[in-house]
């Protein structure tokens, strides 16, 4: 079974990127989503593409999966009714929350209302304190009475979160057990410590009232997806891309869903990463931008930073994540006119269906699509390769009818289109790199997704990078990225102490718990001992300080040298993040964090054979950054060989994405295929 099948939904597209073991072909292939039911398009895309090369299912022995399907049914609140047990006047934190507004200067704008209403939110007595000590005892008898409250409310998950169970679980677990004998089996019931234990009480429960959300969709969704693999005839068992960049089983994913809620873009940026290191470019910035979104990422030392705390929906995530920032502009995003007249572009998209008006699916929004037709920047008869016809004539008719109420022509206002889209993804950019400390000249910007090649030059040239990469796949990288990830599982457990020698005893008996645990999920998911990793990390802060740096973490004794050289890099660390350190403060050790990963030998990329160079098939006139058109060449990508070098303006198609070179640029060939623009520097 020699084919590897990567699989990334989206909310326009489902991509399709296959490896063959043996021969290290690939195979692309990409169609429209099914948004209402998700799996139909990976079936449905699965079956086409192996028909088309003639391939049977017998042969698919790998199957990796990243999806949108939890964060999108948080966003939209098609989720399972969930149910909170807590401790005696704790009912209220998850919708109290912070003391913090979602947008310091908007006074209408509100935190989201709570997953959980208030009617479904109960107190038993159950009380631990902060240094293990029981205060009151687990209430069984009350539990036992919520159960026909329960039944009336025709709950789904029951979420038991109470205080300090990070730390002392055993109330959480023993409420599971008497909760789970008295319901019936169709009702989920998690224990808040065993989705992350981590300390802070609100973020703590609010992940876990969010993964009991999702629990029943994503059973069913992954439910179907197993099922429908095993009817095409393949033994694959479905892995699911996590928001950490790693890969799970099915059954972990249906178990904590919560963790696959970044799984696409975490994905991309896997890839970028594998290319980058090929390509011997160490400090990346990502810009995928796909029909929805886009998603920006900074790579520092071909590392992606990484979060332990995210927002997804309007609620606070705590669990291990790439650091992805994404902002409402995208291939299919809306144009309109907003009360004050002014034209606005998104954060709304057409999706799938109805889609940009071009595609002739009853779409009547202009969206950005809409406008590069318009402009010529993308074909005026068809995309996917001939397999999806466009029509420009009803791209000009709602482009027109947003220029008729502005006032302006219809070419001026599809240039505003792109320009205020490009704006908005320049701001996700400053927010990774300029408002950290990072200069944007300094790094490479690495453009993917269906529509990332369009806008790459725009926003490089707007926030100051002179180096655009586009990779072989563009249009595919997430699913491209999935082959590059691997099964991993992080454990965490909290200190809350001061960084000290006589801590060490405490803190290495907490590493021996985390390995014993990293081990039994090693052996559950039958990894061999031999391609078994460990990276041990610690989070740190000053006394007093709310929030904590992550710092890598020796496998050694905790004893005197390693507490030393740890406490110095906090330092060093701190002085890079802020500005300032205090080498005289006391340091506290917050967390001692372990990811645990299946180390794999990846397989380099095949350089492309020495062949003549590609020579441009057809011209249309292209709107670049002023109203005045250029006839511009249109190249074939396939045909471009290795060494090649493009001048600008020049059009490059393929069947996953368009990537425009502006004049006075320079588009270059590398050995694998990947297109290198070096944008012209402008002279003072």
């Amino acid at each position: 079974m020699p084919l590897k099948v990567g699989v990334d939904v989206g909310g326009t597209f489902t991509d399709f990127f296959v490896v063959d073991e043996e021969t290290r072909r690939t195979i692309r292939y990409k169609r429209p989503s099914t948004p209402a039911q998700p799996h139909e398009a990976i079936l449905d895309g699965l079956g086409e593409l192996l028909a088309l090369h003639d391939l049977p299912f017998s042969e698919v022995g790998s199957l990796f999966h990243g999806t949108t399907v939890g964060t999108n049914a948080l966003i939209q609140r098609r989720i399972g009714n969930v149910a909170l047990v807590t401790s005696e006047g704790f009912r209220d934190l998850i919708e109290i929350g912070r003391q913090t507004r979602p947008k310091v200067y908007d006074i209408h704008k509100d935190f989201p209302a709570p997953i959980v209403p208030r009617d479904c939110r109960f107190e038993v007595p159950a009380r631990v304190r902060a240094d293990g000590k029981v205060v009151t005892a687990l209430d069984e008898d009350r539990l036992r009475e919520l159960v026909p409250v329960l039944l009336s409310k025709k709950i789904d998950c029951v979420v038991v979160a109470f205080l300090h169970s990070f730390a002392y679980p055993q109330h959480e677990r023993r409420a599971v057990e008497v909760l789970r004998s008295a319901l019936p089996e169709n009702v989920h019931v998690i224990a808040s410590a065993s989705v992350y234990p981590e300390f802070r009480e609100y973020e703590r429960f609010t992940t876990a009232v969010l993964n009991g959300g999702l629990l029943t969709v994503m059973d069913r969704y992954i439910g179907n997806l197993i099922m429908g693999v095993k009817q095409l005839g393949t033994t694959a068992r479905p892995l699911i891309s996590q928001s950490s960049g790693g890969l799970m089983s099915a059954d972990m994913a249906k178990e904590f869903p919560i963790r696959a809620s970044l799984s696409g873009p975490a994905a991309g940026v896997s890839a970028v990463v594998h290319w980058a290191r090929e390509m011997g470019y160490s400090d990346v910035i990502t810009l995928d931008i796909g029909g929805t979104s886009s998603d920006v990422s900074l790579i520092r030392n071909y590392e992606p930073n990484e979060l332990s705390l995210q927002d997804i929906g309007g609620f606070p995530v705590r669990m291990p994540a790439v650091d992805v920032t994404a902002v409402g502009a995208g291939g299919g995003t809306i144009a309109w006119l907003d009360k004050d007249g002014l034209l606005k572009v998104g954060p709304q998209s057409a999706g799938a269906k109805p889609g940009p008006a071009c595609y002739g699916l009853d779409g009547t929004d202009a969206t950005t699509t809409d406008a590069n037709v318009l402009l010529g920047r993308l074909s005026n008869e068809a995309l996917l390769g001939g397999r999806m016809p466009i029509k420009p004539e009803l791209a000009d008719e709602a482009i027109a009818r947003l220029a008729t109420q502005l006032g302006l022509k219809t070419l001026d206002t599809a240039l505003g289109i792109l320009k205020l889209a490009g704006g908005t993804m320049v701001k996700a950019l400053r927010k990774v790199s300029i408002e950290r400390g990072y200069d944007p000249s300094e790094f490479v910007l690495f453009a993917f997704g269906g529509a990332g090649p369009l806008f790459a030059i725009d926003v490089a040239r707007e926030i100051g990078i002179y180096t655009v990469v586009v990779p072989i796949n563009p249009g595919l990288m997430c699913a491209e990225g999935l082959h590059f990830c691997a099964l991993s599982n992080d454990f965490v457990r909290t200190y809350l102490g001061e960084l000290t020698e006589v801590a060490g005893l405490t803190i290495d008996g907490l590493r021996d718990e985390l390995s014993a645990e990293a081990g039994a999920w090693f052996s559950s998911e039958d990894v061999p001992v031999e391609q078994r990793d460990c990276e041990w990390r610690a989070d740190l802060r000053y006394h007093g300080q709310n929030f904590e740096l992550s710092l890598p973490l020796g496998p050694e004794k905790f004893n005197g040298d390693a507490v030393q050289r740890l406490r110095l890099g906090f330092h060093a660390a701190h002085e890079r993040a802020y500005g300032f350190s205090m080498p005289d403060g006391v340091v506290e050790l917050v967390s001692v964090k372990l990811k645990a990963r299946q180390k794999l030998e990846f397989v380099g990329p095949k350089e492309l054979p020495e062949s003549q160079r590609g020579v441009p098939t057809r011209s249309r006139s292209v709107i670049f950054d002023q109203i005045e058109p250029v006839d511009t060449p249109i190249y074939d990508r396939a045909d471009l060989a290795k060494g090649q070098r493009i001048q600008g303006p020049a059009i490059i198609d393929q069947q996953d994405t368009t990537t425009l070179v502006y004049p006075g640029d320079e588009a270059f060939v590398d050995r694998w295929g990947n297109i290198v623009i070096n944008l012209r520097r402008e002279v003072a």
